[in-house]
C-alpha cells in the first residue's frame, strides 16, 4: 500500500513538472508578401523576448518593414557570408522608442542561429533595440564565438519561424541595391497569438 502511494505521488509530481513548462509565445508577422508565424523563447532569452514583445504590445513597430536582404551573391566584401532578411523601424529612424537592451549571447541562452531563427540586429553588444532578422539556413557564424562580428559575441537569438519560411525566402530574393531592398516589404501588423 505504501509503495503504491509513493508511486502515485511520484507520478503526480512528474506529470505536474512536465505540464508546467513556460507557455509558448507565438507571434504572427503579416507582410504584404504573406504571413510569418514564429515561436519566441522567453524562458531562454527573457530580456530579448520581453523587449520584442514590448514593441508589439505598444504598437511601436507600426510602419515597420523588411528592408535588408543578405544573400551569398550580395556581400562581396565579407569573408564570412550569411543569409538573412532584416526588418524593423529601419536605419533612418533617429531614435528607437525604447533604450537598447542587455546582450544575451547564444552561449547564455542556448538558442542558436539555425534556419528560421529570429535574432536581434546590433552594432556593439548592448545596442540592440528594434531591428531584428530571420536566418535562412543555419548561420553558426552569428552565434557566440562566430566570426561574422569581430567582437565574437554573436547576436541575440530569441525565437524561430514555425510557418512561412516560404515568405521569408520570397522576401530574400527581391531586388536590392547594396543589400537594401529597392522596394522594402511593408509589415502590415505584428501580433501575439492567443
Amino acid at each position: 500500500m505504501k509503495f503504491n502511494l509513493f508511486f502515485y505521488t511520484a507520478l503526480c509530481i512528474f506529470s505536474f513538472a512536465c505540464n508546467s513548462r513556460s507557455p509558448k509565445t507565438e507571434i504572427e508577422i503579416k507582410t504584404e508578401s504573406g504571413s510569418i508565424v514564429a515561436e519566441l523563447y522567453p524562458d531562454k532569452a527573457p530580456v530579448t523576448c520581453e523587449n520584442f514583445l514590448k514593441y508589439i504590445r505598444n504598437n511601436k513597430l507600426e510602419g515597420s518593414k523588411f528592408y535588408r536582404v543578405v544573400r551569398m551573391d550580395n556581400q562581396p566584401k565579407n569573408d564570412v557570408k550569411i543569409e538573412v532578411i532584416q526588418g524593423g523601424l529601419g536605419f533612418e529612424v533617429e531614435e528607437s522608442p525604447y533604450p537598447p537592451i542587455q546582450h544575451e549571447t547564444t552561449k547564455e541562452t542556448g538558442v542558436l542561429h539555425e534556419d528560421g531563427t529570429l535574432s536581434m540586429a546590433r552594432a556593439e553588444p548592448g545596442t540592440a533595440s528594434s531591428e531584428f532578422f530571420i536566418c535562412i539556413g543555419d548561420q553558426p557564424e552569428l552565434d557566440f564565438g562566430g566570426k561574422r562580428n569581430p567582437d565574437g559575441q554573436g547576436f541575440a537569438a530569441f525565437g524561430k519561424v514555425t510557418k512561412g519560411m516560404d515568405i521569408v525566402k520570397k522576401i530574400q530574393i527581391q531586388p536590392d541595391e547594396g543589400q537594401m531592398l529597392i522596394d522594402p516589404v511593408k509589415i502590415l501588423s505584428i501580433k501575439i497569438l492567443e
